[in-house]
């Protein structure tokens, strides 16, 4: 009774109506004309003759063995038989409902095997519901009972109930329970169950048990414990293809035990293991996540000499090992080589040519592939990637008729797009549509609004993302950029958000750690940046390329060489950025020479690609120094034309030089990308003026009048008050007299005005007499 009642509660819990479908059924007695007729069969046990059909995978001739007893009559079938049919059932719901029909009718419903046999049936024929319905009304389950509904649950939840339910119901878990419930505590959210499970295991004796042991290894894999699965398959008496498969899975999915999968494999094959398509996708992942192209080749050719180089998954991991290893051609192979390519095919294929996946997208519909939710992440990327903002447009109208807005990853991944495409806007709306928020929709807005210089913006949001979730590194990430980047949010809400961030532990994280640095020495406390940078046990790229930046961004030319140096003695490889900053370093102190020797040791020894801000920064090097020839000619090599930020600095140099005939170049080019940009009038005009030549600099004034050019105002900030009185800082311009205590603000500007003129006077004595 209380079993019963157990049960009942259980199904309530997970709301599963009951089935009417039997209420009006004939039995196979009277009904027995929809099976076919055959010839009368041999004189041997009714039973025998059946499983033997079964084991050869016959089951309609098992089916027509049973019809045929049947027509002589219900007196030669038993419970036995009633389960064999049900067994031959599998697969057609609809003739096993017709068994079980007769079962009801016959009064073998008594039968507990006949009900688990039925059980078994719907479950493995996807129909839950119905074995459900037979488990409700159970009064004798049994250990098989409960295994067999418990093989038909895909979520983990109500599985695990049930497993709880038999528990308390006093029923005896045997190695099949164990299996079925560990592969449910896969899910990380159960893992402590499992691990209560395991200890049960160990209690009475069970982990000889190979599927047991299996299973474990499969939890432990799949949770991330992978030292604890290997020390479950080290324990292990006896190993199958199941065991070792488990184990390389888990060391392929983990990522940084990619050696030990291949070596494993490499024990698999000379103690003469059989090895299946999960042995070779397993290592071929390997092989990719070590970049280990040379034997990840030879494993794609045992492959093909052990006939699975054409399955799916196989393919599929092959794919992404040749793009990971940078032969893209190879991989190209493998996908046109597939026979029946996936989801995962193509959307394998799709990250791999990005140039192209807008092509290959139409391509995959037009072959009946359905994408996903990863197929659309990867092609979102690769819109947004390339710039393609109609594509982008596109694929959004697709992604809400088709319903895939719903998918969380796949609205992060539209919001990231429409920033890069400084559609903010669009930003907005794709982020107040969602049905719940992560952590990853708030740090893609943070970082649209700090992409498009919307930097109090992104802050606010900050603020009100913080109230919601927990902020990841990603988010402190975001937010500090803003708070560096801004000229009008006080220093104070970084210093903050430090606080902020150790509170939450994550001031060692390599990203934080980072941004914080970066922060600081943007907004001139290089001290507080040398601080963070010593206090970062494992300094990476990041940590390293932060320090240098800030050393460059001070001018100190020799913090920049040293700190450059001891990152390539220690084996850091400098990426595009840090070759940036040592490049401007070198360009603001007048060091020449060992900036062009840099440039070039950039792309002979560390094999990074010039980019258009490298050689604009070569460019403004050599015009600081007066080579303004060398410097032009630098010009033509900038990939996509100069920028109006270096033709600017050329045109500064050109002034500091007097070189008029470039000046006038340079300015021509100029005035054309930015017609309504004052700078450049005004330096030409200062130019001719300083070289006597008063006409042209009088049209130059003239030009800017005609096309209502407006020279631009010089703005400072001011940061007052205290960190919740003040988020930002107080703006003012010249003559600006808008705030309330205006007057006082520039009796202290003559103040020190004044105070500065007088100290640099006795600077200039002092100097005098020590001459």
């Amino acid at each position: 009774m209380i079993t019963r009642q157990l049960r009942l509660d259980f199904l309530q819990k997970i709301h599963i109506q009951r089935p009417q479908k039997f209420k009006n059924l004939c039995s196979l007695y009277h009904g027995h004309h929809l099976l076919d007729e055959i010839p009368k069969p041999p004189h041997v046990s009714l039973h025998r003759f059946m499983l033997s059909l079964l084991h050869q995978n016959r089951q309609g001739e098992a089916l027509n063995v049973f019809k045929k007893h049947l027509q002589r009559g219900p007196l030669g079938i038993d419970e036995v038989a009633i389960a064999l049919a049900s067994k031959a059932c599998i697969g057609h719901p609809k003739l096993g409902s017709q068994i079980h029909g007769f079962a009801i009718v016959s009064d073998f419903m008594a039968y507990v095997s006949v009900c688990n046999s039925l059980m078994n049936m719907y479950c493995k024929s996807q129909d839950l519901r119905s074995a459900l319905c037979i488990f409700e009304n159970l009064k004798n389950s049994d250990t098989v009972s409960y295994n067999t509904v418990l093989s038909g649950f895909e979520d983990s939840e109500n599985a695990l109930l049930l497993a709880h339910l038999m528990y308390s119901a006093g029923i005896a878990f045997d190695a099949v329970t164990f299996t079925s419930v560990l592969a449910h505590c896969a899910d990380c959210e159960e893992f402590g169950f499992g691990f209560q499970l395991h200890g049960v295991v160990l209690k009475f004796g069970l982990k000889t048990e190979i599927f047991i042991g299996n299973a474990l290894v499969t939890m432990y894999a799949k949770c991330g414990r992978i030292l604890d699965a290997d020390k479950v398959f080290d324990e292990m008496p006896h190993k199958d293809l199941v065991s070792w498969n488990a184990i390389l899975s888990g060391y392929a999915q983990e990522g940084n035990y990619g050696l030990e999968a291949i070596l494993g494999f490499i024990k698999m094959v000379k103690g003469g293991m059989n090895l299946d398509h999960v042995s070779f996708t397993s290592v071929i992942s390997a092989c990719g996540h070590e970049r280990i192209l040379d034997f990840g080749m030879q494993v794609h050719a045992l492959s093909m000499k052990r006939g699975y180089s054409n399955h799916v998954s196989v393919c599929n991991v092959l794919m992404s090992m040749y793009s990971k290893c940078e032969i893209v051609e190879d991989a190209k192979l493998v996908f046109e080589n597939i026979l029946d390519g996936n989801v995962v095919s193509w959307t394998t294929m799709l990250s791999i040519c990005e140039d192209d996946a807008m092509s290959l997208f139409k391509k995959m519909i037009r072959h009946d592939v359905y994408p996903n939710d990863v197929t659309f992440v990867g092609l979102i990327h690769a819109i947004t990637k390339h710039g393609m903002m109609q594509e982008g447009l596109m694929v959004h109208g697709f992604c809400i008729k088709s319903n895939f807005l719903s998918e969380i990853n796949v609205a992060n991944s539209f919001i990231t797009m429409y920033g890069k495409f400084k559609l903010v806007e669009d930003c907005i709306k794709v982020f107040q549509e969602l049905d719940y928020r992560e952590v990853i929709s708030w740090n893609a807005l943070i970082s649209a609004y700090s992409l498009n210089e919307m930097y109090q913006e992104a802050l606010q949001v900050f603020l009100l993302a913080s109230k919601e979730l927990p902020p990841n590194p990603y988010t402190f990430g975001s937010v500090l950029h803003a708070i560096a980047s801004s000229e009008s949010i006080s220093l104070r809400q970084g210093q903050r958000c430090h606080g902020y961030i150790r509170k939450l532990g994550l001031d060692t994280d390599p990203i934080v750690s980072g941004a914080l640095l970066d922060m600081y020495a943007k907004r001139g406390s290089i001290d507080e940046s040398k601080k963070i940078f010593y206090e970062t046990a494992k300094k990476s790229q990041v940590s390293w390329t932060a320090i240098i930046s800030a050393h460059a961004r001070h001018g100190d030319y020799e913090s920049v060489m040293k700190y450059f140096n001891k990152m390539v003695m220690e084996g850091i490889k400098p990426d595009s950025i840090t070759f940036l900053s040592v490049l401007t370093s070198c360009g603001h102190n007048g060091m020449v020479d060992k900036g062009l020797e840099i440039f070039n040791s950039m792309i002979n020894d560390h094999s990074v690609e010039p980019s258009a801000e490298h050689y604009s920064c070569i460019v403004d090097m050599l015009g600081r120094a007066g080579r303004l020839n060398e410097a032009e000619g630098f010009l033509s090599q900038i990939p996509g034309g100069p920028g109006v930020s270096v033709l600017q600095s050329l045109l500064g140099s050109c002034r500091t030089y007097g070189n008029v005939d470039l000046a006038i170049r340079v300015s021509d080019a100029l005035i054309a990308m930015e017609p309504n940009e004052s700078g450049s009038y005004v330096l030409m005009s200062n130019l001719f003026a300083e070289k006597g030549k008063w006409e042209k600099a009088a049209k130059m004034r003239r030009m800017m009048r005609e096309r209502k050019v407006m020279k631009e105002v010089g703005f400072s900030w001011a940061d007052v008050g205290n960190v919740d009185e003040c988020m930002y800082l107080h703006g003012f311009s010249s003559g600006d007299k808008s705030h309330p205590l205006s007057k006082e603000i520039f009796m202290m500007a003559e103040l020190l005005g004044a105070e500065m003129k007088r100290r640099r006077e006795t600077t200039r004595d002092v100097l005098s007499q020590e001459i």
